[in-house]
């Protein structure tokens, strides 16, 4: 009899990750807003909905709820990674970055430099980020790209189960400050076959999603999933797209998408956040800069706009890249004649 494959969701994976790692090691701690969840109607405690759901029953001694001052604990964090714990501290949305922002910026990310490399600091800083739940503009944002800019971060961002649940176990162990990013829509949305053991995907090391020669298309967190479904289209079309998702933005593996765009010669970047001084345009700037010669065409990026994320659910639909835009941005990279023959 065939064994049914076990599916998880995004959140579960999440979950299970946190799981085995404190599991593993007693120096994993979790704390931060809603880890555990207060006391229901019956009385029992734990009614957290998010991947820490559950844990403080196998560990009360591993996780605990933080109260809303995310500069005190996030601190406490910093310390407590340079004094021999390996914390997860969770922001719950990365729009609350601001009230710890010194001690990401000038605690976490340099502690180790200026010592000499005499300290560690294993610290994993999660975050809920990103549109399509009508959290408004404080809420909502994908921030990623101001933790990439600062050196001593490691900044992640997965897109499907099987790499949250990874990259999470291969942040936890990693010795420097990871930012862990999860897109809301992917907790429930995004479903895979996921391994039961304990296993890591490597930091710093992109995942070549769909193969392609005509076009290389990279993109960051759930829009891998638009990317998807705009090479899909493509195809219809006779279009090969080459779709990546970096998985980690710092480290940022060029190499992969160098060697694409050498084989492809056309690049479209899909970044959710704002286009001023972003992820996209940073990858584009790498490649016009180290790959020029390899561009048949100027490189394009498909992104939200300069603009706060809108509460009005028509205008928030509107707002981060989708497969449409993805498809528009592709053809103008093309050859006239491949377009009207698509067409």
């Amino acid at each position: 009899m065939t064994e049914t494959p076990r599916v998880l969701s995004y959140l579960e994976a999440l979950n299970e990750a946190l799981r085995l790692e404190m599991e593993h090691d007693p120096s994993v701690v979790v704390f931060g807003e809603d880890n555990i969840g207060g006391t229901g109607c019956d009385g029992t405690l734990g009614h957290a909905w998010g991947p820490t759901r559950g844990l403080h029953v196998p560990f009360p001694g591993q996780i605990f709820d933080a109260p809303i001052t995310e500069a005190a604990f996030v601190g406490a964090a910093v310390g407590a990674a340079a004094t021999g714990l390996r914390p997860v501290a969770d922001l719950l949305f990365v729009d609350f970055a601001g009230v710890c922002f010194d001690q990401i910026l000038n605690q976490a990310a340099k502690l180790r430099y200026m010592v000499g490399g005499k300290a560690k600091v294993p610290l994993v800083i999660r975050s809920m980020w990103g549109t399509g739940m009508r959290r408004a503009a404080q809420h909502s944002q994908a921030l990623y790209s101001l933790f990439t800019h600062i050196p001593g971060l490691k900044v992640v961002a997965p897109s499907n189960p099987v790499d949250a649940k990874g990259l999470l176990a291969a942040s936890i162990q990693d010795d420097d400050p990871v930012i862990f990013f999860e897109h809301k829509l992917l907790y429930f949305g995004s479903r895979d076959v996921v391994p039961a053991e304990r296993y890591t995907i490597p930091l710093g090391v992109a995942n070549v999603v769909r193969e392609g020669d005509d076009v290389t298309i990279v993109a960051i967190g759930r829009m891998v999933h638009e990317a998807t479904k705009a090479a899909e289209r493509l195809a219809a079309e006779g279009v090969r797209a080459e779709v990546i998702d970096p998985r980690t933005l710092s480290p940022f593996d060029f190499d992969t998408v160098y060697a694409s765009v050498e084989k492809t010669s056309r690049l479209v970047v899909v970044d959710e956040s704002n286009p001023r001084c972003s992820i996209a345009t940073d990858i584009a700037g790498n490649v016009a800069e180290h790959r020029f010669s390899s561009l048949s065409a100027a490189v394009r990026t498909v992104t939200g706009p300069h603009a706060p994320v809108p509460f009005s659910g028509p205008l928030e639909d509107a707002y981060p890249p989708n497969a449409d835009k993805i498809v528009d941005a592709v053809r103008s990279t093309l050859p006239s004649s491949v377009v009207s023959k698509a067409s």
